[in-house]
């Protein structure tokens, strides 16, 4: 019974929470928190598919009646495939890592190589240090790690007015402070360990717009709504603010996700709208994301539980 409900669960979380998910619109009232949520239901499918290869060998045995050497035989062949799904998975995040630093390596000094210092008024306090680039597009984006920076190209400063290079600015800003480009490659590394024929990019692209979101939020609250999504509206035709902002450390996932105008003019929408505090709708998402994370966890744990609590010494006085 318990495998029926952990793979029940399983493909559940793998198949028609992700499509129900990306076309829901209340994520948008709550990106930071709908980001969590996604977060939990790719552990949770991760556990859930454990949790089967636990638990389903054990049912089997019980219901055949076999042996004791068959019985550990089939528990050490249970252990071994659900090391080799972790392993899997830590080897797929230890690759994307790698690849990520390496990338952004390479891109940060061709960035100093080729680009120049931005110091006109153009840094917040305690920010990234700016390169502008030379180029025809209007493009802007962040270079995460020890020593982040921002580049925007020499295009980007001619086409937005100072108020919009502001928010540009404070959106690549919170990108970094974040440390949004490691919520990606988490994002990365689930969708890289999956077998190819599975593999699904939705929720890829649906936590990048999402993090857009989130930073979109913070440059709003730092110099308001209309800058920046005016820079957006300017970047949208020629340029980019957003598709590379998460720079080489999303790049693999990056080669999935693409950063259509749907999605701009989506992110320009909400922020013309009036922001709102959205308290119970954030309580709600997190309840939600917890409670998402405990299902496989216990559907695991109980019949545990139901098994070893008689075999307890009764406590003193009881």
């Amino acid at each position: 019974m318990t495998t029926l409900l952990l793979g029940g669960l399983g493909l559940a979380l793998s198949l028609l929470v992700p499509e129900m998910l990306a076309r829901a619109r209340w994520t948008d009232r709550a990106p930071g928190p709908a980001v969590v949520l996604w977060q939990a239901v790719t552990l949770a499918s991760v556990l859930s598919a454990v949790g089967v290869v636990l638990v389903a060998p054990e049912e089997l045995v019980r219901a055949l009646d076999t042996g004791p050497d068959v019985e550990a035989w089939v528990l050490v062949g249970a252990l071994a495939v659900a090391g080799l799904i972790v392993t899997r998975l830590v080897w797929s995040t230890a690759g994307v890592l790698l690849r990520s630093r390496r990338r952004r390596a390479r891109h940060a000094n061709l960035v100093d190589l080729l680009g120049r210092a931005e110091t006109d008024g153009l840094q917040h306090p305690g920010g990234a240090p700016l390169r502008v680039l030379d180029g025809p597009l209007p493009l802007a984006y962040c270079l995460p790690g020890r020593a982040p920076r921002v580049v925007l190209s020499g295009a980007a400063l001619q086409a937005l007015s100072a108020e919009q290079v502001q928010a540009v600015l404070a959106h690549e800003q919170a990108h970094l402070r974040a440390r949004h480009d490691l919520v990606l490659e988490s994002f990365t590394a689930a969708y890289q360990a999956v077998p190819r024929s599975l593999r699904s990019r939705i929720p890829l692209e649906s936590v990048a717009l999402l993090l857009e979101m989130v930073a979109d939020d913070a440059a709003r609250a730092r110099c308001g709504p209309a800058p920046l999504a005016s820079a957006l509206a300017a970047m949208s035709t020629d340029g980019d603010l957003g598709a590379q902002d998460l720079g080489p450390a999303g790049r693999a996932a990056r080669r999935q996700v693409r950063t259509p105008q749907g999605d701009r003019r989506r992110r320009v929408g909400r922020l013309q709208r009036p922001a709102t505090a959205e308290r119970a709708l954030r309580a709600a998402v997190l309840g939600l994301a917890v409670a998402v994370l405990v299902l496989p966890t216990a559907f695991v744990v109980a019949p545990w539980l139901a098994q070893a609590l008689p075999s307890l010494p009764p406590l003193p006085g009881s």
